[in-house]
This record gives C-alpha cells, structure tokens and sequence, in this order.
C-alpha cells in the first residue's frame, strides 16, 4: 500500500477539509484528523463524513480533541497537555489513508514540535492546498522551500477556487519534478451534492 497522504495548506481558511472530502469520496479514502483543536460540536471528522454521504470511507478517531479554538500548541498547553511525536501511531486501515492537518506545514504541535515533523514520523507524502489572495504567491513559495529544505515528498497540489492565472503559472514553475497539480472549481454551495459534480483531483492508486 502507498504511503498515507497528508493534505496540509499555505495557511488558515484555505480549503482543506473540503479538499479532503473531495479526495475521500473520490477515491475511496479512510480519513484521520490526528489533533482537532475547537469546534468540537461540529469537527473536521464529522465535516468530512457529512460531505462524503458516508461513501465507503472510514473515519478515524482524533489523538487529540481540544476545547480551545487555537494553534495545537496552544490548545493542548491550555489542557495541560504536552503532545509528543509517540502519541500518533496510524490507526489501522484496509483502505488508503488520508490524513488532515491543522493550518499550514509549521504549524506548532508543543513548543518543540512542528507539523512537518509529525508528517515525517508517519511517512506521509503531501497534498498541499493553495488558495488565491494577496500574499499566496509568497506564502505558497514559503511552503515549497520548507518542503524541500525538510526533504518532504509533495506529491500533488491543489489549487482551490478562482485564480489568477499569472499567480498560478509562477508557482507551478516551482513545483518540484513529478509532483502533479489540478483546479478544484469554486463551490457555491459546499454540500455533498455540489461535491459528486467537482472533477476529479487526483489518480490515486492504492
């Protein structure tokens, strides 16, 4: 089985639960969220199991819920917690495994402890999510660098919504060599029915 896939973006707000249940439902994925930290009426999980219509996809359990809306770090530090790299181990899945993040690739998990460490400990290869506004250009080429620096595997990029097509020509000339990319169209309405419609993002093969 390939490695697990872990869909990270260039900052807050930028789509990935959404590119996340796109993938799910497009390729039959299991789905982890490691560390949900708020809205714990309403997660990621249930987001994603609820865009799906449940399509054959299994939904993992959190490692870490938190009640405070915040950077992980924060979140967990607000609990008395202290997350380290042993407390993720990948549940067991018969299907491929997609794995969302919190915000961005440097996102802190403890005062020690980043996102893209975390990616590294669970062999991931990334799916990296960008979305077009003023300042993307710099903050997608930030993200690429740290890729690279950390030797990360990127293995597909996702840009969602409407995008300046000069924008989008500059990052894709810094893509990494066999790292593939798609538009994810901008949704009016996000439900499961304006999902099944999207085009299909990525070939994955189990």
């Amino acid at each position: 089985m390939e490695n697990p896939l872990f869909v990270t973006g260039i900052g807050t707000e930028i789509g990935k639960t959404i590119v996340s249940a796109v993938l799910c439902y497009q390729n039959n994925l299991d789905y982890w969220k490691p560390v949900q930290a708020g809205d714990l009426h309403d997660t990621d999980t249930e987001k994603v199991r609820r865009l799906t219509g449940h399509h054959h996809s299994r939904f993992h359990p959190e490692r870490y819920r938190f009640t405070l809306a915040a950077s992980p770090h924060e979140a967990a530090a607000a609990e008395n917690v202290s997350i380290t790299l042993q407390d993720f181990i990948l549940p067991d899945h018969l299907r491929p495994l997609l794995i969302e993040g919190a915000g961005g690739l440097l996102v802190p998990l403890s005062e020690k402890l980043l996102t893209a460490e975390l990616i590294q400990h669970l062999n991931a290869d990334l799916i990296l999510v960008i979305r077009d506004y003023l300042g993307c250009i710099n903050h997608s080429l930030l993200t690429l660098e740290a890729i690279k620096l950390r030797r990360l595997n990127l293995k597909h990029v996702i840009f969602n919504g409407d995008f300046n097509l000069s924008s989008k020509k500059l990052i894709i000339s810094r893509l990494p060599e066999n790292c593939s990319w798609s538009d994810l169209p901008e949704l009016t309405e996000i439900n499961h029915n304006s999902l099944i419609k999207l085009p299909k993002q990525l070939k994955f093969k189990p």
